[in-house]
């Protein structure tokens, strides 16, 4: 095993650790409100603690990452309207202004390369080359934005799946040793990221229909992960579904990167929730998804419990 890859994996846990820690302080939080957004009170901020802790940005820093990663995200939507996209490009600059500060400071004090992914990025090299300084901001960005949103709407999606599915939540609650092929069930049930694109690199046929090469398809993932031939039954949230093969993080050389950090933010965000929470139900049905043909979400899930 690489020296790099022990690093990465013991930086990673040491992020999900002290996610975990802050699971439990905004599960604390949420006991002492008198009305609970899952998304805007917990779902959102585990993702952007764990980022955070990727970069070692300072907790009292990292309220705006939220925002920004929003705007940004909303600018990348189909035929975004000229307001959003200039609210989009205003968060781009204001995230690599404070990033560009941020490694700045870095430079002139380097944290532990084991511990601070920031620090590695800056110092690291492959063949006597090191990162540009806008391939270093940039790939900052990328990392918020890829782990923030699609984090967030699984969490919440989840959850929402498990209340509107009693009894997959009672056997859940009943063995907890379930929560793997649970999480599994969610990303294909309802799974944060519905649609990709392709580029067609040489001609091909799809059911029939000639593809030629340069051609964009896209993809329904969503729909894929409810094809009858692959599932039996594809419409029912089933949690002991054993075979699964969904396609809700990609395929083959295009999967995701980070699909093991979102099953185990995942794993520990909804598998807490429903531990500590026995009576947590829904506090209205009447939920406004997010306009984004990619990212499926709600905007907000009020609870109770």
């Amino acid at each position: 095993m690489s020296t790099e890859f022990v690093h990465l994996h013991l930086h990673t846990e040491y992020s999900l650790l002290d996610g975990a820690c802050r699971i439990g302080e905004l599960l604390d939080q949420m006991e002492d409100l008198s009305e609970v957004d899952i998304i805007g009170d917990f779902a959102s901020r585990i993702p952007i603690e764990v980022i955070g802790n990727l970069l070692d940005i300072p907790r009292d820093e990292r309220q705006p990452l939220r925002a920004w990663s929003l705007a940004i995200l909303s600018a990348l939507e189909p035929g975004p309207e000229p307001q959003v996209l200039k609210t989009g490009n205003q968060a781009v600059v204001d995230f690599t202004d404070y990033l560009r500060r941020l490694v700045n400071d870095r430079r002139q004090t380097p944290g532990d390369p084991a511990v601070d992914v920031l620090t590695r990025l800056i110092q690291g090299e492959k063949d006597g080359e090191k990162l540009t300084e806008a391939e270093l901001l940039h790939n900052c960005i990328f990392l918020l934005n890829a782990g923030h949103e699609t984090t967030t709407n699984l969490i919440g999606n989840g959850i929402l799946a498990l209340l509107n599915n009693p009894d997959q939540l009672a056997k859940l609650r009943q063995d907890p040793s379930l929560l793997e092929p649970a999480i599994e069930e969610i990303i294909r049930y309802d799974g944060p990221v519905q649609t990709t694109t392709r580029t067609a690199l040489e001609p091909l046929e799809i059911g029939g229909k000639q593809i030629a090469k340069g051609d964009r398809i896209s993809l329904t993932l969503g729909a894929a992960n409810r094809d009858p031939a692959q599932f039996p039954d594809p419409d029912r949230m089933d949690i002991t579904r054993e075979e699964n093969r969904h396609v809700g993080f990609g395929f083959g050389i295009h999967f995701c990167l980070g699909a093991a950090l979102a099953r185990m933010e995942s794993q520990l965000a909804i598998g807490a929730m429903v531990e500590r929470m026995p009576e947590l139900r829904l506090e209205s049905a009447d939920l406004v998804w997010r306009d984004n043909p990619i990212l499926r979400g709600v905007n907000s899930l009020p609870v109770a419990f």
